[in-house]
Order: C-alpha cells, then sequence, then structure tokens
C-alpha cells in the first residue's frame, strides 16, 4: 500500500491520467459516431461496382481531381468524403462542372443511375464518410410540423423560410429546394456541398433530417394557395410590386387627366 501510495504521488502520473483520459474520450466519441453512421447509411456496392466506378473516373473524373482522386490544383482530393458526395455531386449534374465559377451549378445528370452507384462506390473505397443514406428516412413520414421548426433554425437564413433559395456573397447561392429529391436533400445535410455546413448527425438526427423532408415535401405539395408567390420572398417583394402598380395607377391617371385637358 505505502508503495502504491508512492506512485500514485510521482511527477508523472497527473500527465498519466490525462492521456488515459483523452485516449477515452477519444475512443467513446469514434464509437458514437461509427454508431450513428450506420444507423442512417446502409449502403453496400460489389467488388464489380468498385472496378467500373474506378474506370469511369479515371476517364471523366481524374482530369481535375487526380489519379487515386488525391486532387489537383483544378479539384481537391475525395479521400474521405464518401459515397453520399458523389451521389449528390453527380446526381444532380453538378459534377463533372460545366466551367469553372463561384460555384457548381445544377445540371441535368451526365451518368446515369448505375454509373452513379459505380462512381460512389470506388469513391467510398478511398477512405471513411458518410454513405448514400437508407431509404428509411427518404419516405417523407416524419412530422412535418418538427422538421419546419428545424428547417428554420438550421437553413431558413440561407435557403429562404419557403425554401425558395437565396443570394449569398461572391455569386454565390443558396438553390431552391423545390423539385430536389429526397435522397440529395438528406445528402446535402450530411455532406455541406458547395458553401452548405455539414449537418451530422450529432447536429441533426437521422429522425430530424426525414421530419425536414417531409416539411419540404409538404410546402411544395401546398403550392401557393395565396396567389402569385413573387419569388417566396415576402413583404419585401408583395410591397415592391404594391408600390409598383399603384404608380403605374398615378401615372395612368395624370396621363389621362392632361389628355382631357388639352
Amino acid at each position: 500500500m505505502k508503495a502504491l501510495s508512492q506512485k500514485r504521488r510521482h511527477p508523472l502520473a497527473a500527465l498519466a491520467l490525462l492521456v488515459l483520459g483523452l485516449m477515452l474520450t477519444g475512443g467513446l466519441y469514434a464509437v458514437v459516431t461509427t454508431v450513428n453512421e450506420a444507423k442512417a447509411d446502409t449502403t453496400t456496392f460489389t467488388a464489380h461496382q468498385v472496378e467500373e466506378g474506378e474506370k469511369l473516373f479515371v476517364a471523366n473524373c481524374a482530369t481535375c481531381h487526380g489519379i487515386g482522386a488525391n486532387g489537383t490544383d483544378a479539384g481537391p482530393s475525395l479521400a474521405g468524403v464518401g459515397a453520399a458526395a458523389v451521389d449528390f455531386q453527380v446526381g444532380t449534374g453538378r459534377m463533372p462542372m460545366q466551367m469553372q465559377g463561384p460555384q457548381a451549378l445544377g445540371k441535368p445528370a451526365q451518368f446515369t443511375t448505375e454509373q452513379t452507384r459505380e462512381l460512389s462506390a470506388y469513391v467510398a473505397t478511398l477512405g471513411d464518410g458518410p454513405a448514400v443514406p437508407s431509404e428509411e428516412y427518404l419516405d417523407g413520414n416524419g412530422d412535418a410540423a418538427v422538421g419546419g421548426e428545424l428547417f428554420r433554425v438550421n437553413c431558413a437564413m440561407c435557403h429562404n423560410a419557403a425554401a425558395a433559395g437565396g443570394a449569398l456573397t461572391r455569386g454565390k447561392f443558396a438553390p431552391a429546394l423545390a423539385g430536389v429529391s429526397n435522397s440529395h436533400i438528406y445528402e446535402a445535410m450530411v455532406t455541406g456541398p458547395q458553401n452548405m455546413p455539414v449537418f451530422n448527425d450529432a447536429n441533426i438526427t437521422p429522425e430530424g433530417k426525414r421530419d425536414i423532408i417531409t416539411f419540404l415535401n409538404t410546402i411544395e405539395e401546398q403550392g401557393n394557395p395565396g396567389g402569385a408567390k413573387l419569388g417566396s420572398l415576402g413583404p419585401v417583394s408583395e410591397g415592391l410590386f404594391i408600390w409598383t402598380a399603384v404608380l403605374g395607377v398615378i401615372v395612368g391617371f395624370t396621363v389621362w387627366l392632361t389628355s382631357r385637358t388639352s
């Protein structure tokens, strides 16, 4: 007992305890993160898909991203971005890019669904990253009310409260979300494309992402029962419309009066 007590008072004892605590904390964090990712990301690929994906990558993507996807001056490394990032970028037509600019623009997809899956399979082998989400979270059967609250807190400042999109800085913008597939909405949240932050499972749970998707589906289905949406920009565009209309009436009335007097 005396020897043990002396060791506890050793000058390096505090340092050893600190290192042990950090290792334990890091290990627990890694386990929790893995569990969360496994909960939402259940995609598996075959060896054939990986092989075909590598061929497609070398032929179409390596010019910018480099052989082995290590990155070049024209494009970043893809190690660790995960299958979800590839499925989003390629599936929405943002990649391959049509031209260099402030951000990649969406356009008709250049690859088929199967080819996109093969590219995703290859990139998934380059490092751990978000996988294509499970259908469980893409069915649009979440809680729209909860999703609306999450959207307004986390997304509306860029995408607009009605998901109509909005301008950012230096020629960049947050796109409108109407017509975007549920899988691409989920993938955007977990990968953070362009200027969008990453909303991992610690920020918004898979169930929360499902609720946001349900909210977006709901407002898209509702349409605009109040009339013309005017870009869904709220009182600014509505006030401008009213001001322009009233000013037009005043000008027209003035012209009519002057024509009568002459």
